[in-house]
């Protein structure tokens, strides 16, 4: 299975591409989509679903696993993420991939085995599953193979309900 790893944002989008086989996971691609500063927000979503889109017919994942919005103290930024989000959506749903959804608790407990632990467990426990020298730069792109990492090590136990149906971990 190849998964595609979102960490939506609107300036910097990180992502990753990580196939899962037999319980081994194999990081093809990592980095990040940036958008430039002092840009319209229509112009900033175009090229985050342009890029994306380019992403997507490259590598040809069978599905996104994509963090759910997590709103701390800015709202304001809270919004303009909400809006990159939503064009990864859209572009995830129109090349007919099966989108998953992660919060920053689910991701943290799957890849450490603790939702509460702090970023450089995640980065240390990214960097041994994957088998790489060093965690992946910059944060946003570790955060991206940490959500596709959470779904290979989910979706063993997603249970089906139908034949055509969406998998579901209720």
């Amino acid at each position: 299975m190849r998964i595609l790893g979102i960490d939506p944002g609107i300036a910097t989008i990180g992502f990753s591409v990580l196939d899962f086989d037999n319980g081994r996971y194999r990081l093809v691609r990592c980095g990040v989509i940036t958008t430039p500063a002092h840009t319209s927000l229509s112009m900033r979503l175009d090229r985050i679903y342009d890029d994306l889109s380019e992403l997507i017919e490259m590598f040809s994942p069978d599905c996104v696993s994509i963090e759910e919005l997590f709103f701390n103290t800015n709202i304001t930024t809270g919004i303009s993420v909400a809006h990159g989000r939503g064009v990864i959506l859209l572009a995830c749903h129109k090349h007919g991939l099966k989108i998953y959804e992660y919060t920053p608790l689910q991701v943290k407990q799957s890849v450490v085995g603790y939702g509460r632990a702090e970023k450089h467990q995640v980065m240390d426990m990214v960097r041994r599953l994957c088998s790489l020298k060093e965690a992946p730069k910059p944060d946003d792109a570790a955060d991206a193979v940490a959500l596709a990492l959470c779904h290979a090590r989910s979706s063993s136990s997603l249970l089906f309900k139908g034949e055509n149906e969406e998998c579901s971990t209720i």
